[in-house]
Parts: C-alpha cells; sequence; structure tokens
C-alpha cells in the first residue's frame, strides 16, 4: 500500500483524503525532531526505555528508502524492539500514552496491532477501539475482518453504536470494500451485504464525519453492485435529510458516470433543452504550473426551471499515451429558461494522485450527465 497523501484519519485537514501538490513527501514528517518528541512522551511513562536503541533502529540503513507506509511499519517494528517483551504491556504502554500522540503521524499505533496483534483478539480490539479516537485504525481493522469475518462484523456492529464519534466512523470506513490505500476486501467486493447492517445502523448518525464514511462505503459498493446501491436509495430516501445527503453523497460516481437511474432518482431529468455554446479556453497550450480558465454559457430552452448538475471532464493523457476521464463538479442547483454565464479555473499542477503528461487533452462540459461541448487543447509537461 503506498500512500502519497493524507489520508481520512480524524485530525487531518477537513477529515477528507484530499490530493496535495508533491513539493514535500507525507514521509518526510517522520523527521528526527518528530522522534524526539515521540521518545519523551515515551520515556515519561516506561523509565526503563532505550531511546538510544530505538533511535539507532529507526534511523538504519533501509530509511531513506523507504516509502511512507513502509515508514509506518519500519516504527512499529521499532517499537517491538525496543518496548515491554510482552505484547500486551506494550499495547497497555501505547494506550496511555494515545491521548498525547494524536494525527495522522501515529498511525504505527494501529499498525503495531494489525502486525503483532492477530493472536490477541480481545486486547487488540480494545487497543484499536482506543487508537482510532486519536489517529484511525482503519486500516488495521481489514487482516483481522480476513481472518473472522463474522465475528469482525459482529465488533463493528457494536462499534456503530459507539458513544464515540471516531469509534462509530470505524465502524463503516474499516469495512469499506475498495478502501484507498488498502487491499480491497474481495469478500465484501463480492457481496457486501454483511455490512449493509452497519450502514443501516449508521444512516442517521449526527457526525458529519461517520456521515461521509457511510457515503464513501456506498459508493464503493455502487462500484460493483450499482443495482444494489439504487435499491437502497428507493428504501432509505425521503424520510430523513440526513440519509439523503449520504446517499446522495454515496452516489457521486454513478452520477458522474452519467447513470440514468441514478440521475432520475435525484430529480436531475433530461437535459435534452439544455444548450451549452460558446466554450472557450483562455489558451491552447499549457505548461505545469499555468492556470486554464475556460467559460461558456448555459441556456435553459425549456419552459420551466430544471434542476441541473453542472460539471466538466478533462481527458487527461496517460504515460501510455492513452486518456483517462476526471470529472469535476461545477454547479449543482436549479436554473430558470434564461442563460447563465460559467466561468472555471483548473491549474496545472502535479498531484501525489496524479502525474500530468505531455499531449492532446480534452475539455468537455457535461449536464446532468450529457455531454454537451467539448474543447481540446495540449499541455506540455
Amino acid at each position: 500500500m503506498a500512500i502519497g497523501s493524507i489520508t481520512g484519519c480524524q485530525h487531518t485537514p477537513n477529515n477528507e483524503r484530499k490530493a496535495v501538490t508533491m513539493s514535500k513527501p507525507l514521509k518526510d514528517m517522520y523527521s528526527s525532531a518528530f522522534f524526539e518528541r515521540f521518545t519523551g512522551i515515551v520515556g515519561s511513562h516506561y523509565p526503563v526505555f532505550d531511546k538510544t536503541k530505538f533511535m539507532e533502529t529507526i534511523f538504519d540503513e533501509s530509511w531513506n528508502q523507504l516509502e511512507l507506509k513502509q515508514r509506518i511499519r519500519h516504527v512499529s517494528l521499532a517499537i517491538r524492539e525496543t518496548f515491554p517483551a510482552s505484547y500486551e504491556e506494550t499495547l497497555q504502554l501505547l494506550m496511555d500514552i494515545a491521548p498525547q500522540c494524536r494525527g495522522f503521524e501515529y498511525l504505527f499505533f494501529p499498525d503495531f496491532v494489525e502486525r503483532y496483534g492477530i493472536d490477541h483478539w480481545d486486547t487488540s480490539m480494545t487497543a484499536l477501539e482506543e487508537f482510532t479516537k486519536y489517529s484511525s485504525s482503519e486500516f488495521a481493522v481489514r487482516p483481522f475482518i480476513i481472518k473472522n469475518p463474522p465475528k469482525m462484523i459482529e465488533q463493528m456492529l457494536d462499534w456503530s453504536m459507539h458513544e464515540d464519534e471516531h469509534v462509530r466512523r470505524l465502524a463503516s470506513e474499516g469495512c469499506r470494500p475498495r478502501l484507498p490505500w488498502a487491499a480491497p476486501l474481495k469478500r465484501f467486493k463480492n457481496d457486501p451485504s454483511e455490512i449493509l447492517p452497519i450502514l443501516e445502523e449508521l444512516k442517521q448518525d449526527p457526525s458529519k464525519y461517520v456521515q461521509k464514511s457511510v457515503a464513501n462505503n456506498l459508493n464503493d459498493i455502487s462500484k460493483d453492485h450499482p443495482l444494489l446501491v439504487k435499491q437502497i436509495i428507493h428504501k432509505w430516501s425521503s424520510k430523513d435529510p440526513v440519509t439523503d445527503w449520504i446517499l446522495k453523497h454515496g452516489s457521486r460516481s454513478l452520477l458522474k458516470k452519467g447513470d440514468v437511474e441514478a440521475l432520475r432518482l435525484f430529480g436531475y431529468a433530461s437535459a435534452k433543452d439544455i444548450t451549452v455554446e460558446d466554450l472557450m479556453l483562455s489558451q491552447k497550450q499549457f505548461s505545469l504550473g499555468d492556470t486554464m480558465e475556460f467559460s461558456f454559457q448555459m441556456r435553459n430552452q425549456s419552459a420551466q426551471s430544471i434542476q441541473l448538475r453542472i460539471e466538466y471532464a478533462i481527458d487527461f493523457v496517460k504515460a501510455n499515451g492513452k486518456q483517462s476521464r476526471k470529472i469535476f463538479k461545477l454547479s449543482d442547483k436549479r436554473y430558470s429558461n434564461e442563460s447563465a454565464s460559467i466561468v472555471r479555473r483548473h491549474t496545472w499542477e502535479d498531484l501525489t494522485t496524479r502525474k500530468h503528461y505531455s499531449g492532446v487533452h480534452i475539455v468537455t462540459i457535461l449536464v446532468n450527465g450529457e455531454e454537451k461541448a467539448s474543447r481540446e487543447f495540449v499541455l506540455q509537461t
């Protein structure tokens, strides 16, 4: 698993997985200063802690070649080497200091459980429940799911009723069939029925953090079982505003693909009476660092206002010369029978999730899933 940007763990900006620019690798957060702070916390709770051995184990000859996820696992190995010999004693020490170790960088707490705790089920569950309050146990629970799916589903259903939003969120996020930066859960990709009771329990959760996770889980399911998600929309919709938001956000892949039934379920009628004219680009050729501005006129030629989902797609050139489409939302609201001028800017920067390549790209305007206008341009990298 290669993680290159901030994950959905709590204590990160907006609690979202956001693409960030590639100016500084996230793995560099594990600096000497970081480990000085961490070892200070450990030493205050564990007086016989061998800080020198820990630091030597961390910064060995392999450290500079390790990527982010590998560094997280490397820290877990160093903990195993320098903390108490007993798994249970180390776990207790980590739980004691966890409230002082908050944020994405402390993912090695649950990773330690993932690596060494699979045969210590009860103590590991207690630790993962605690650690997720301060970083996130969403990755660490997955080996336990694979080892004993029914037992872990029962545990996660219990977590879905927990008083702490971070633990409730773990119940949904940990069982996502396609969790980013984690190996897919093939069992749930093939048949997600076992995780539906968890989502059912959380479909009216008051926490936006949990709501986003439930929506992300549904979005994962929609990629393999679109009909099932549309059946869930029929069953859950129009009963609670929170649930309606979850359903729509969880159907975003279906909506971006222009799934006609999904669009109609959310009130997007046919765009046959919508025209898009005068699609203009600020230039015909761009380089990395440039900002592309584009504009167009959108007109509703029908006699009534219509709910319109307006998006733009860019067909990016890949390393092999082929194109891959990415869709971005522009607007989602009702438009009356008049013209609207729409302007958008798109900055060309390499991201941790996307590297750009030279070649002919295409920008396309979509309205309620229907292509309305396109323009070609050249990107030089």
